[in-house]
This record gives structure tokens, sequence and C-alpha cells, in this order.
């Protein structure tokens, strides 16, 4: 199989918030190569039930050889590996690993749906992903990371 560009988002807002991201990086430079890695950024929670505390978010970006599947799998167990637990939706999380982008794949399965179906509207995923690649673009609109994150209504 020839390697895909995939690009995941990487957030934390429970624990060593640093801490939890640094490892997922470690981590994913095992399943990604050539990959890249976004500064972090401290973000306020979005979609969220009552108060919890400041992410902090990064984006890596890098080629694989695994299928979507299988590299959606090692993301969730490095999830686990910190600790995540997942009690509700949107619920405050040691690590949240989310695939967003996987080359030109279009399609969804359980539990899996590329690209990213909110990617788009959520500016703490794509400031990172701009940082690090501006000209990946989105399979389903064909407009660029940093065209996306230009064309997002302000805050």
């Amino acid at each position: 199989m020839e390697r895909v560009r995939a690009a995941v988002a990487l957030g934390s807002n429970l624990g060593d918030r640093r801490a939890h991201l640094d490892y997922a990086v470690r981590r994913l430079r095992d399943l990604l190569d050539d990959s890249r890695v976004s500064r972090y950024y401290d973000t306020l929670p979005v979609g969220v039930r009552g108060p919890q505390p400041l992410y902090l978010n990064a984006a890596v970006v890098g080629l694989t050889r695994l299928e979507p599947r299988a590299l959606l799998d090692a993301l969730l167990a490095v999830e686990q590996e910190r600790g995540r637990e997942r009690p509700f939706p949107n619920a405050p999380r040691s690590l949240d690993l989310d695939l967003i982008v996987y080359g030109d794949e279009i399609g969804s399965q359980t539990g899996l749906e590329l690209p990213h179906p909110r990617f788009r509207e959520r500016r703490f995923v794509l400031e990172p992903l701009a940082e690090i690649a501006p000209d990946l673009r989105d399979p389903v609109t064909g407009s660029t990371i940093a065209q996306l994150l230009r064309d997002l209504r302000p805050l």
C-alpha cells in the first residue's frame, strides 16, 4: 500500500495536559512518517456541558501505510494508554485524538467518518492544522485548511 497523508487533532483538558500531548506526539511519530507537529494552543472548551478546564490542542500531519480503521484503532489505544475515559459525550478528557483527514477518503463506517464531520467549524482544529499543513485539502469541499480557517466566522 502507498503512504497516505493523514491529519490528527490532539486535545487534553485533564491532568498534565502538556505531558499527555507530548506522549501522543511521540506515539504518533511511530504511526506517521515524515510527521509535522504544530505548536500547542490553549483553547476554551466548545460544545460541552457545564464548566470544564481549558484545553491544550495541537495537530500532527504525516504519512501512513495503515488503513483508516487500523489508524483509528491505534489512536484509540494511545488514548487508553493515557487513561481516557468516556463517562458521557464531550466529557473532560486526559487525551483526545481525532482522525481528521485521511488522504482523499470520504465515507463512514461504525465509529469512523472521513473526513471528520465537524472539523471545518472548529478553530481549535483548523489553527494548528493551518500552521503545519495550510495546503492540505478537505476532500469534501476541495478547500485548503488555510481557506477553511480564513472563512471561519470570527469568535
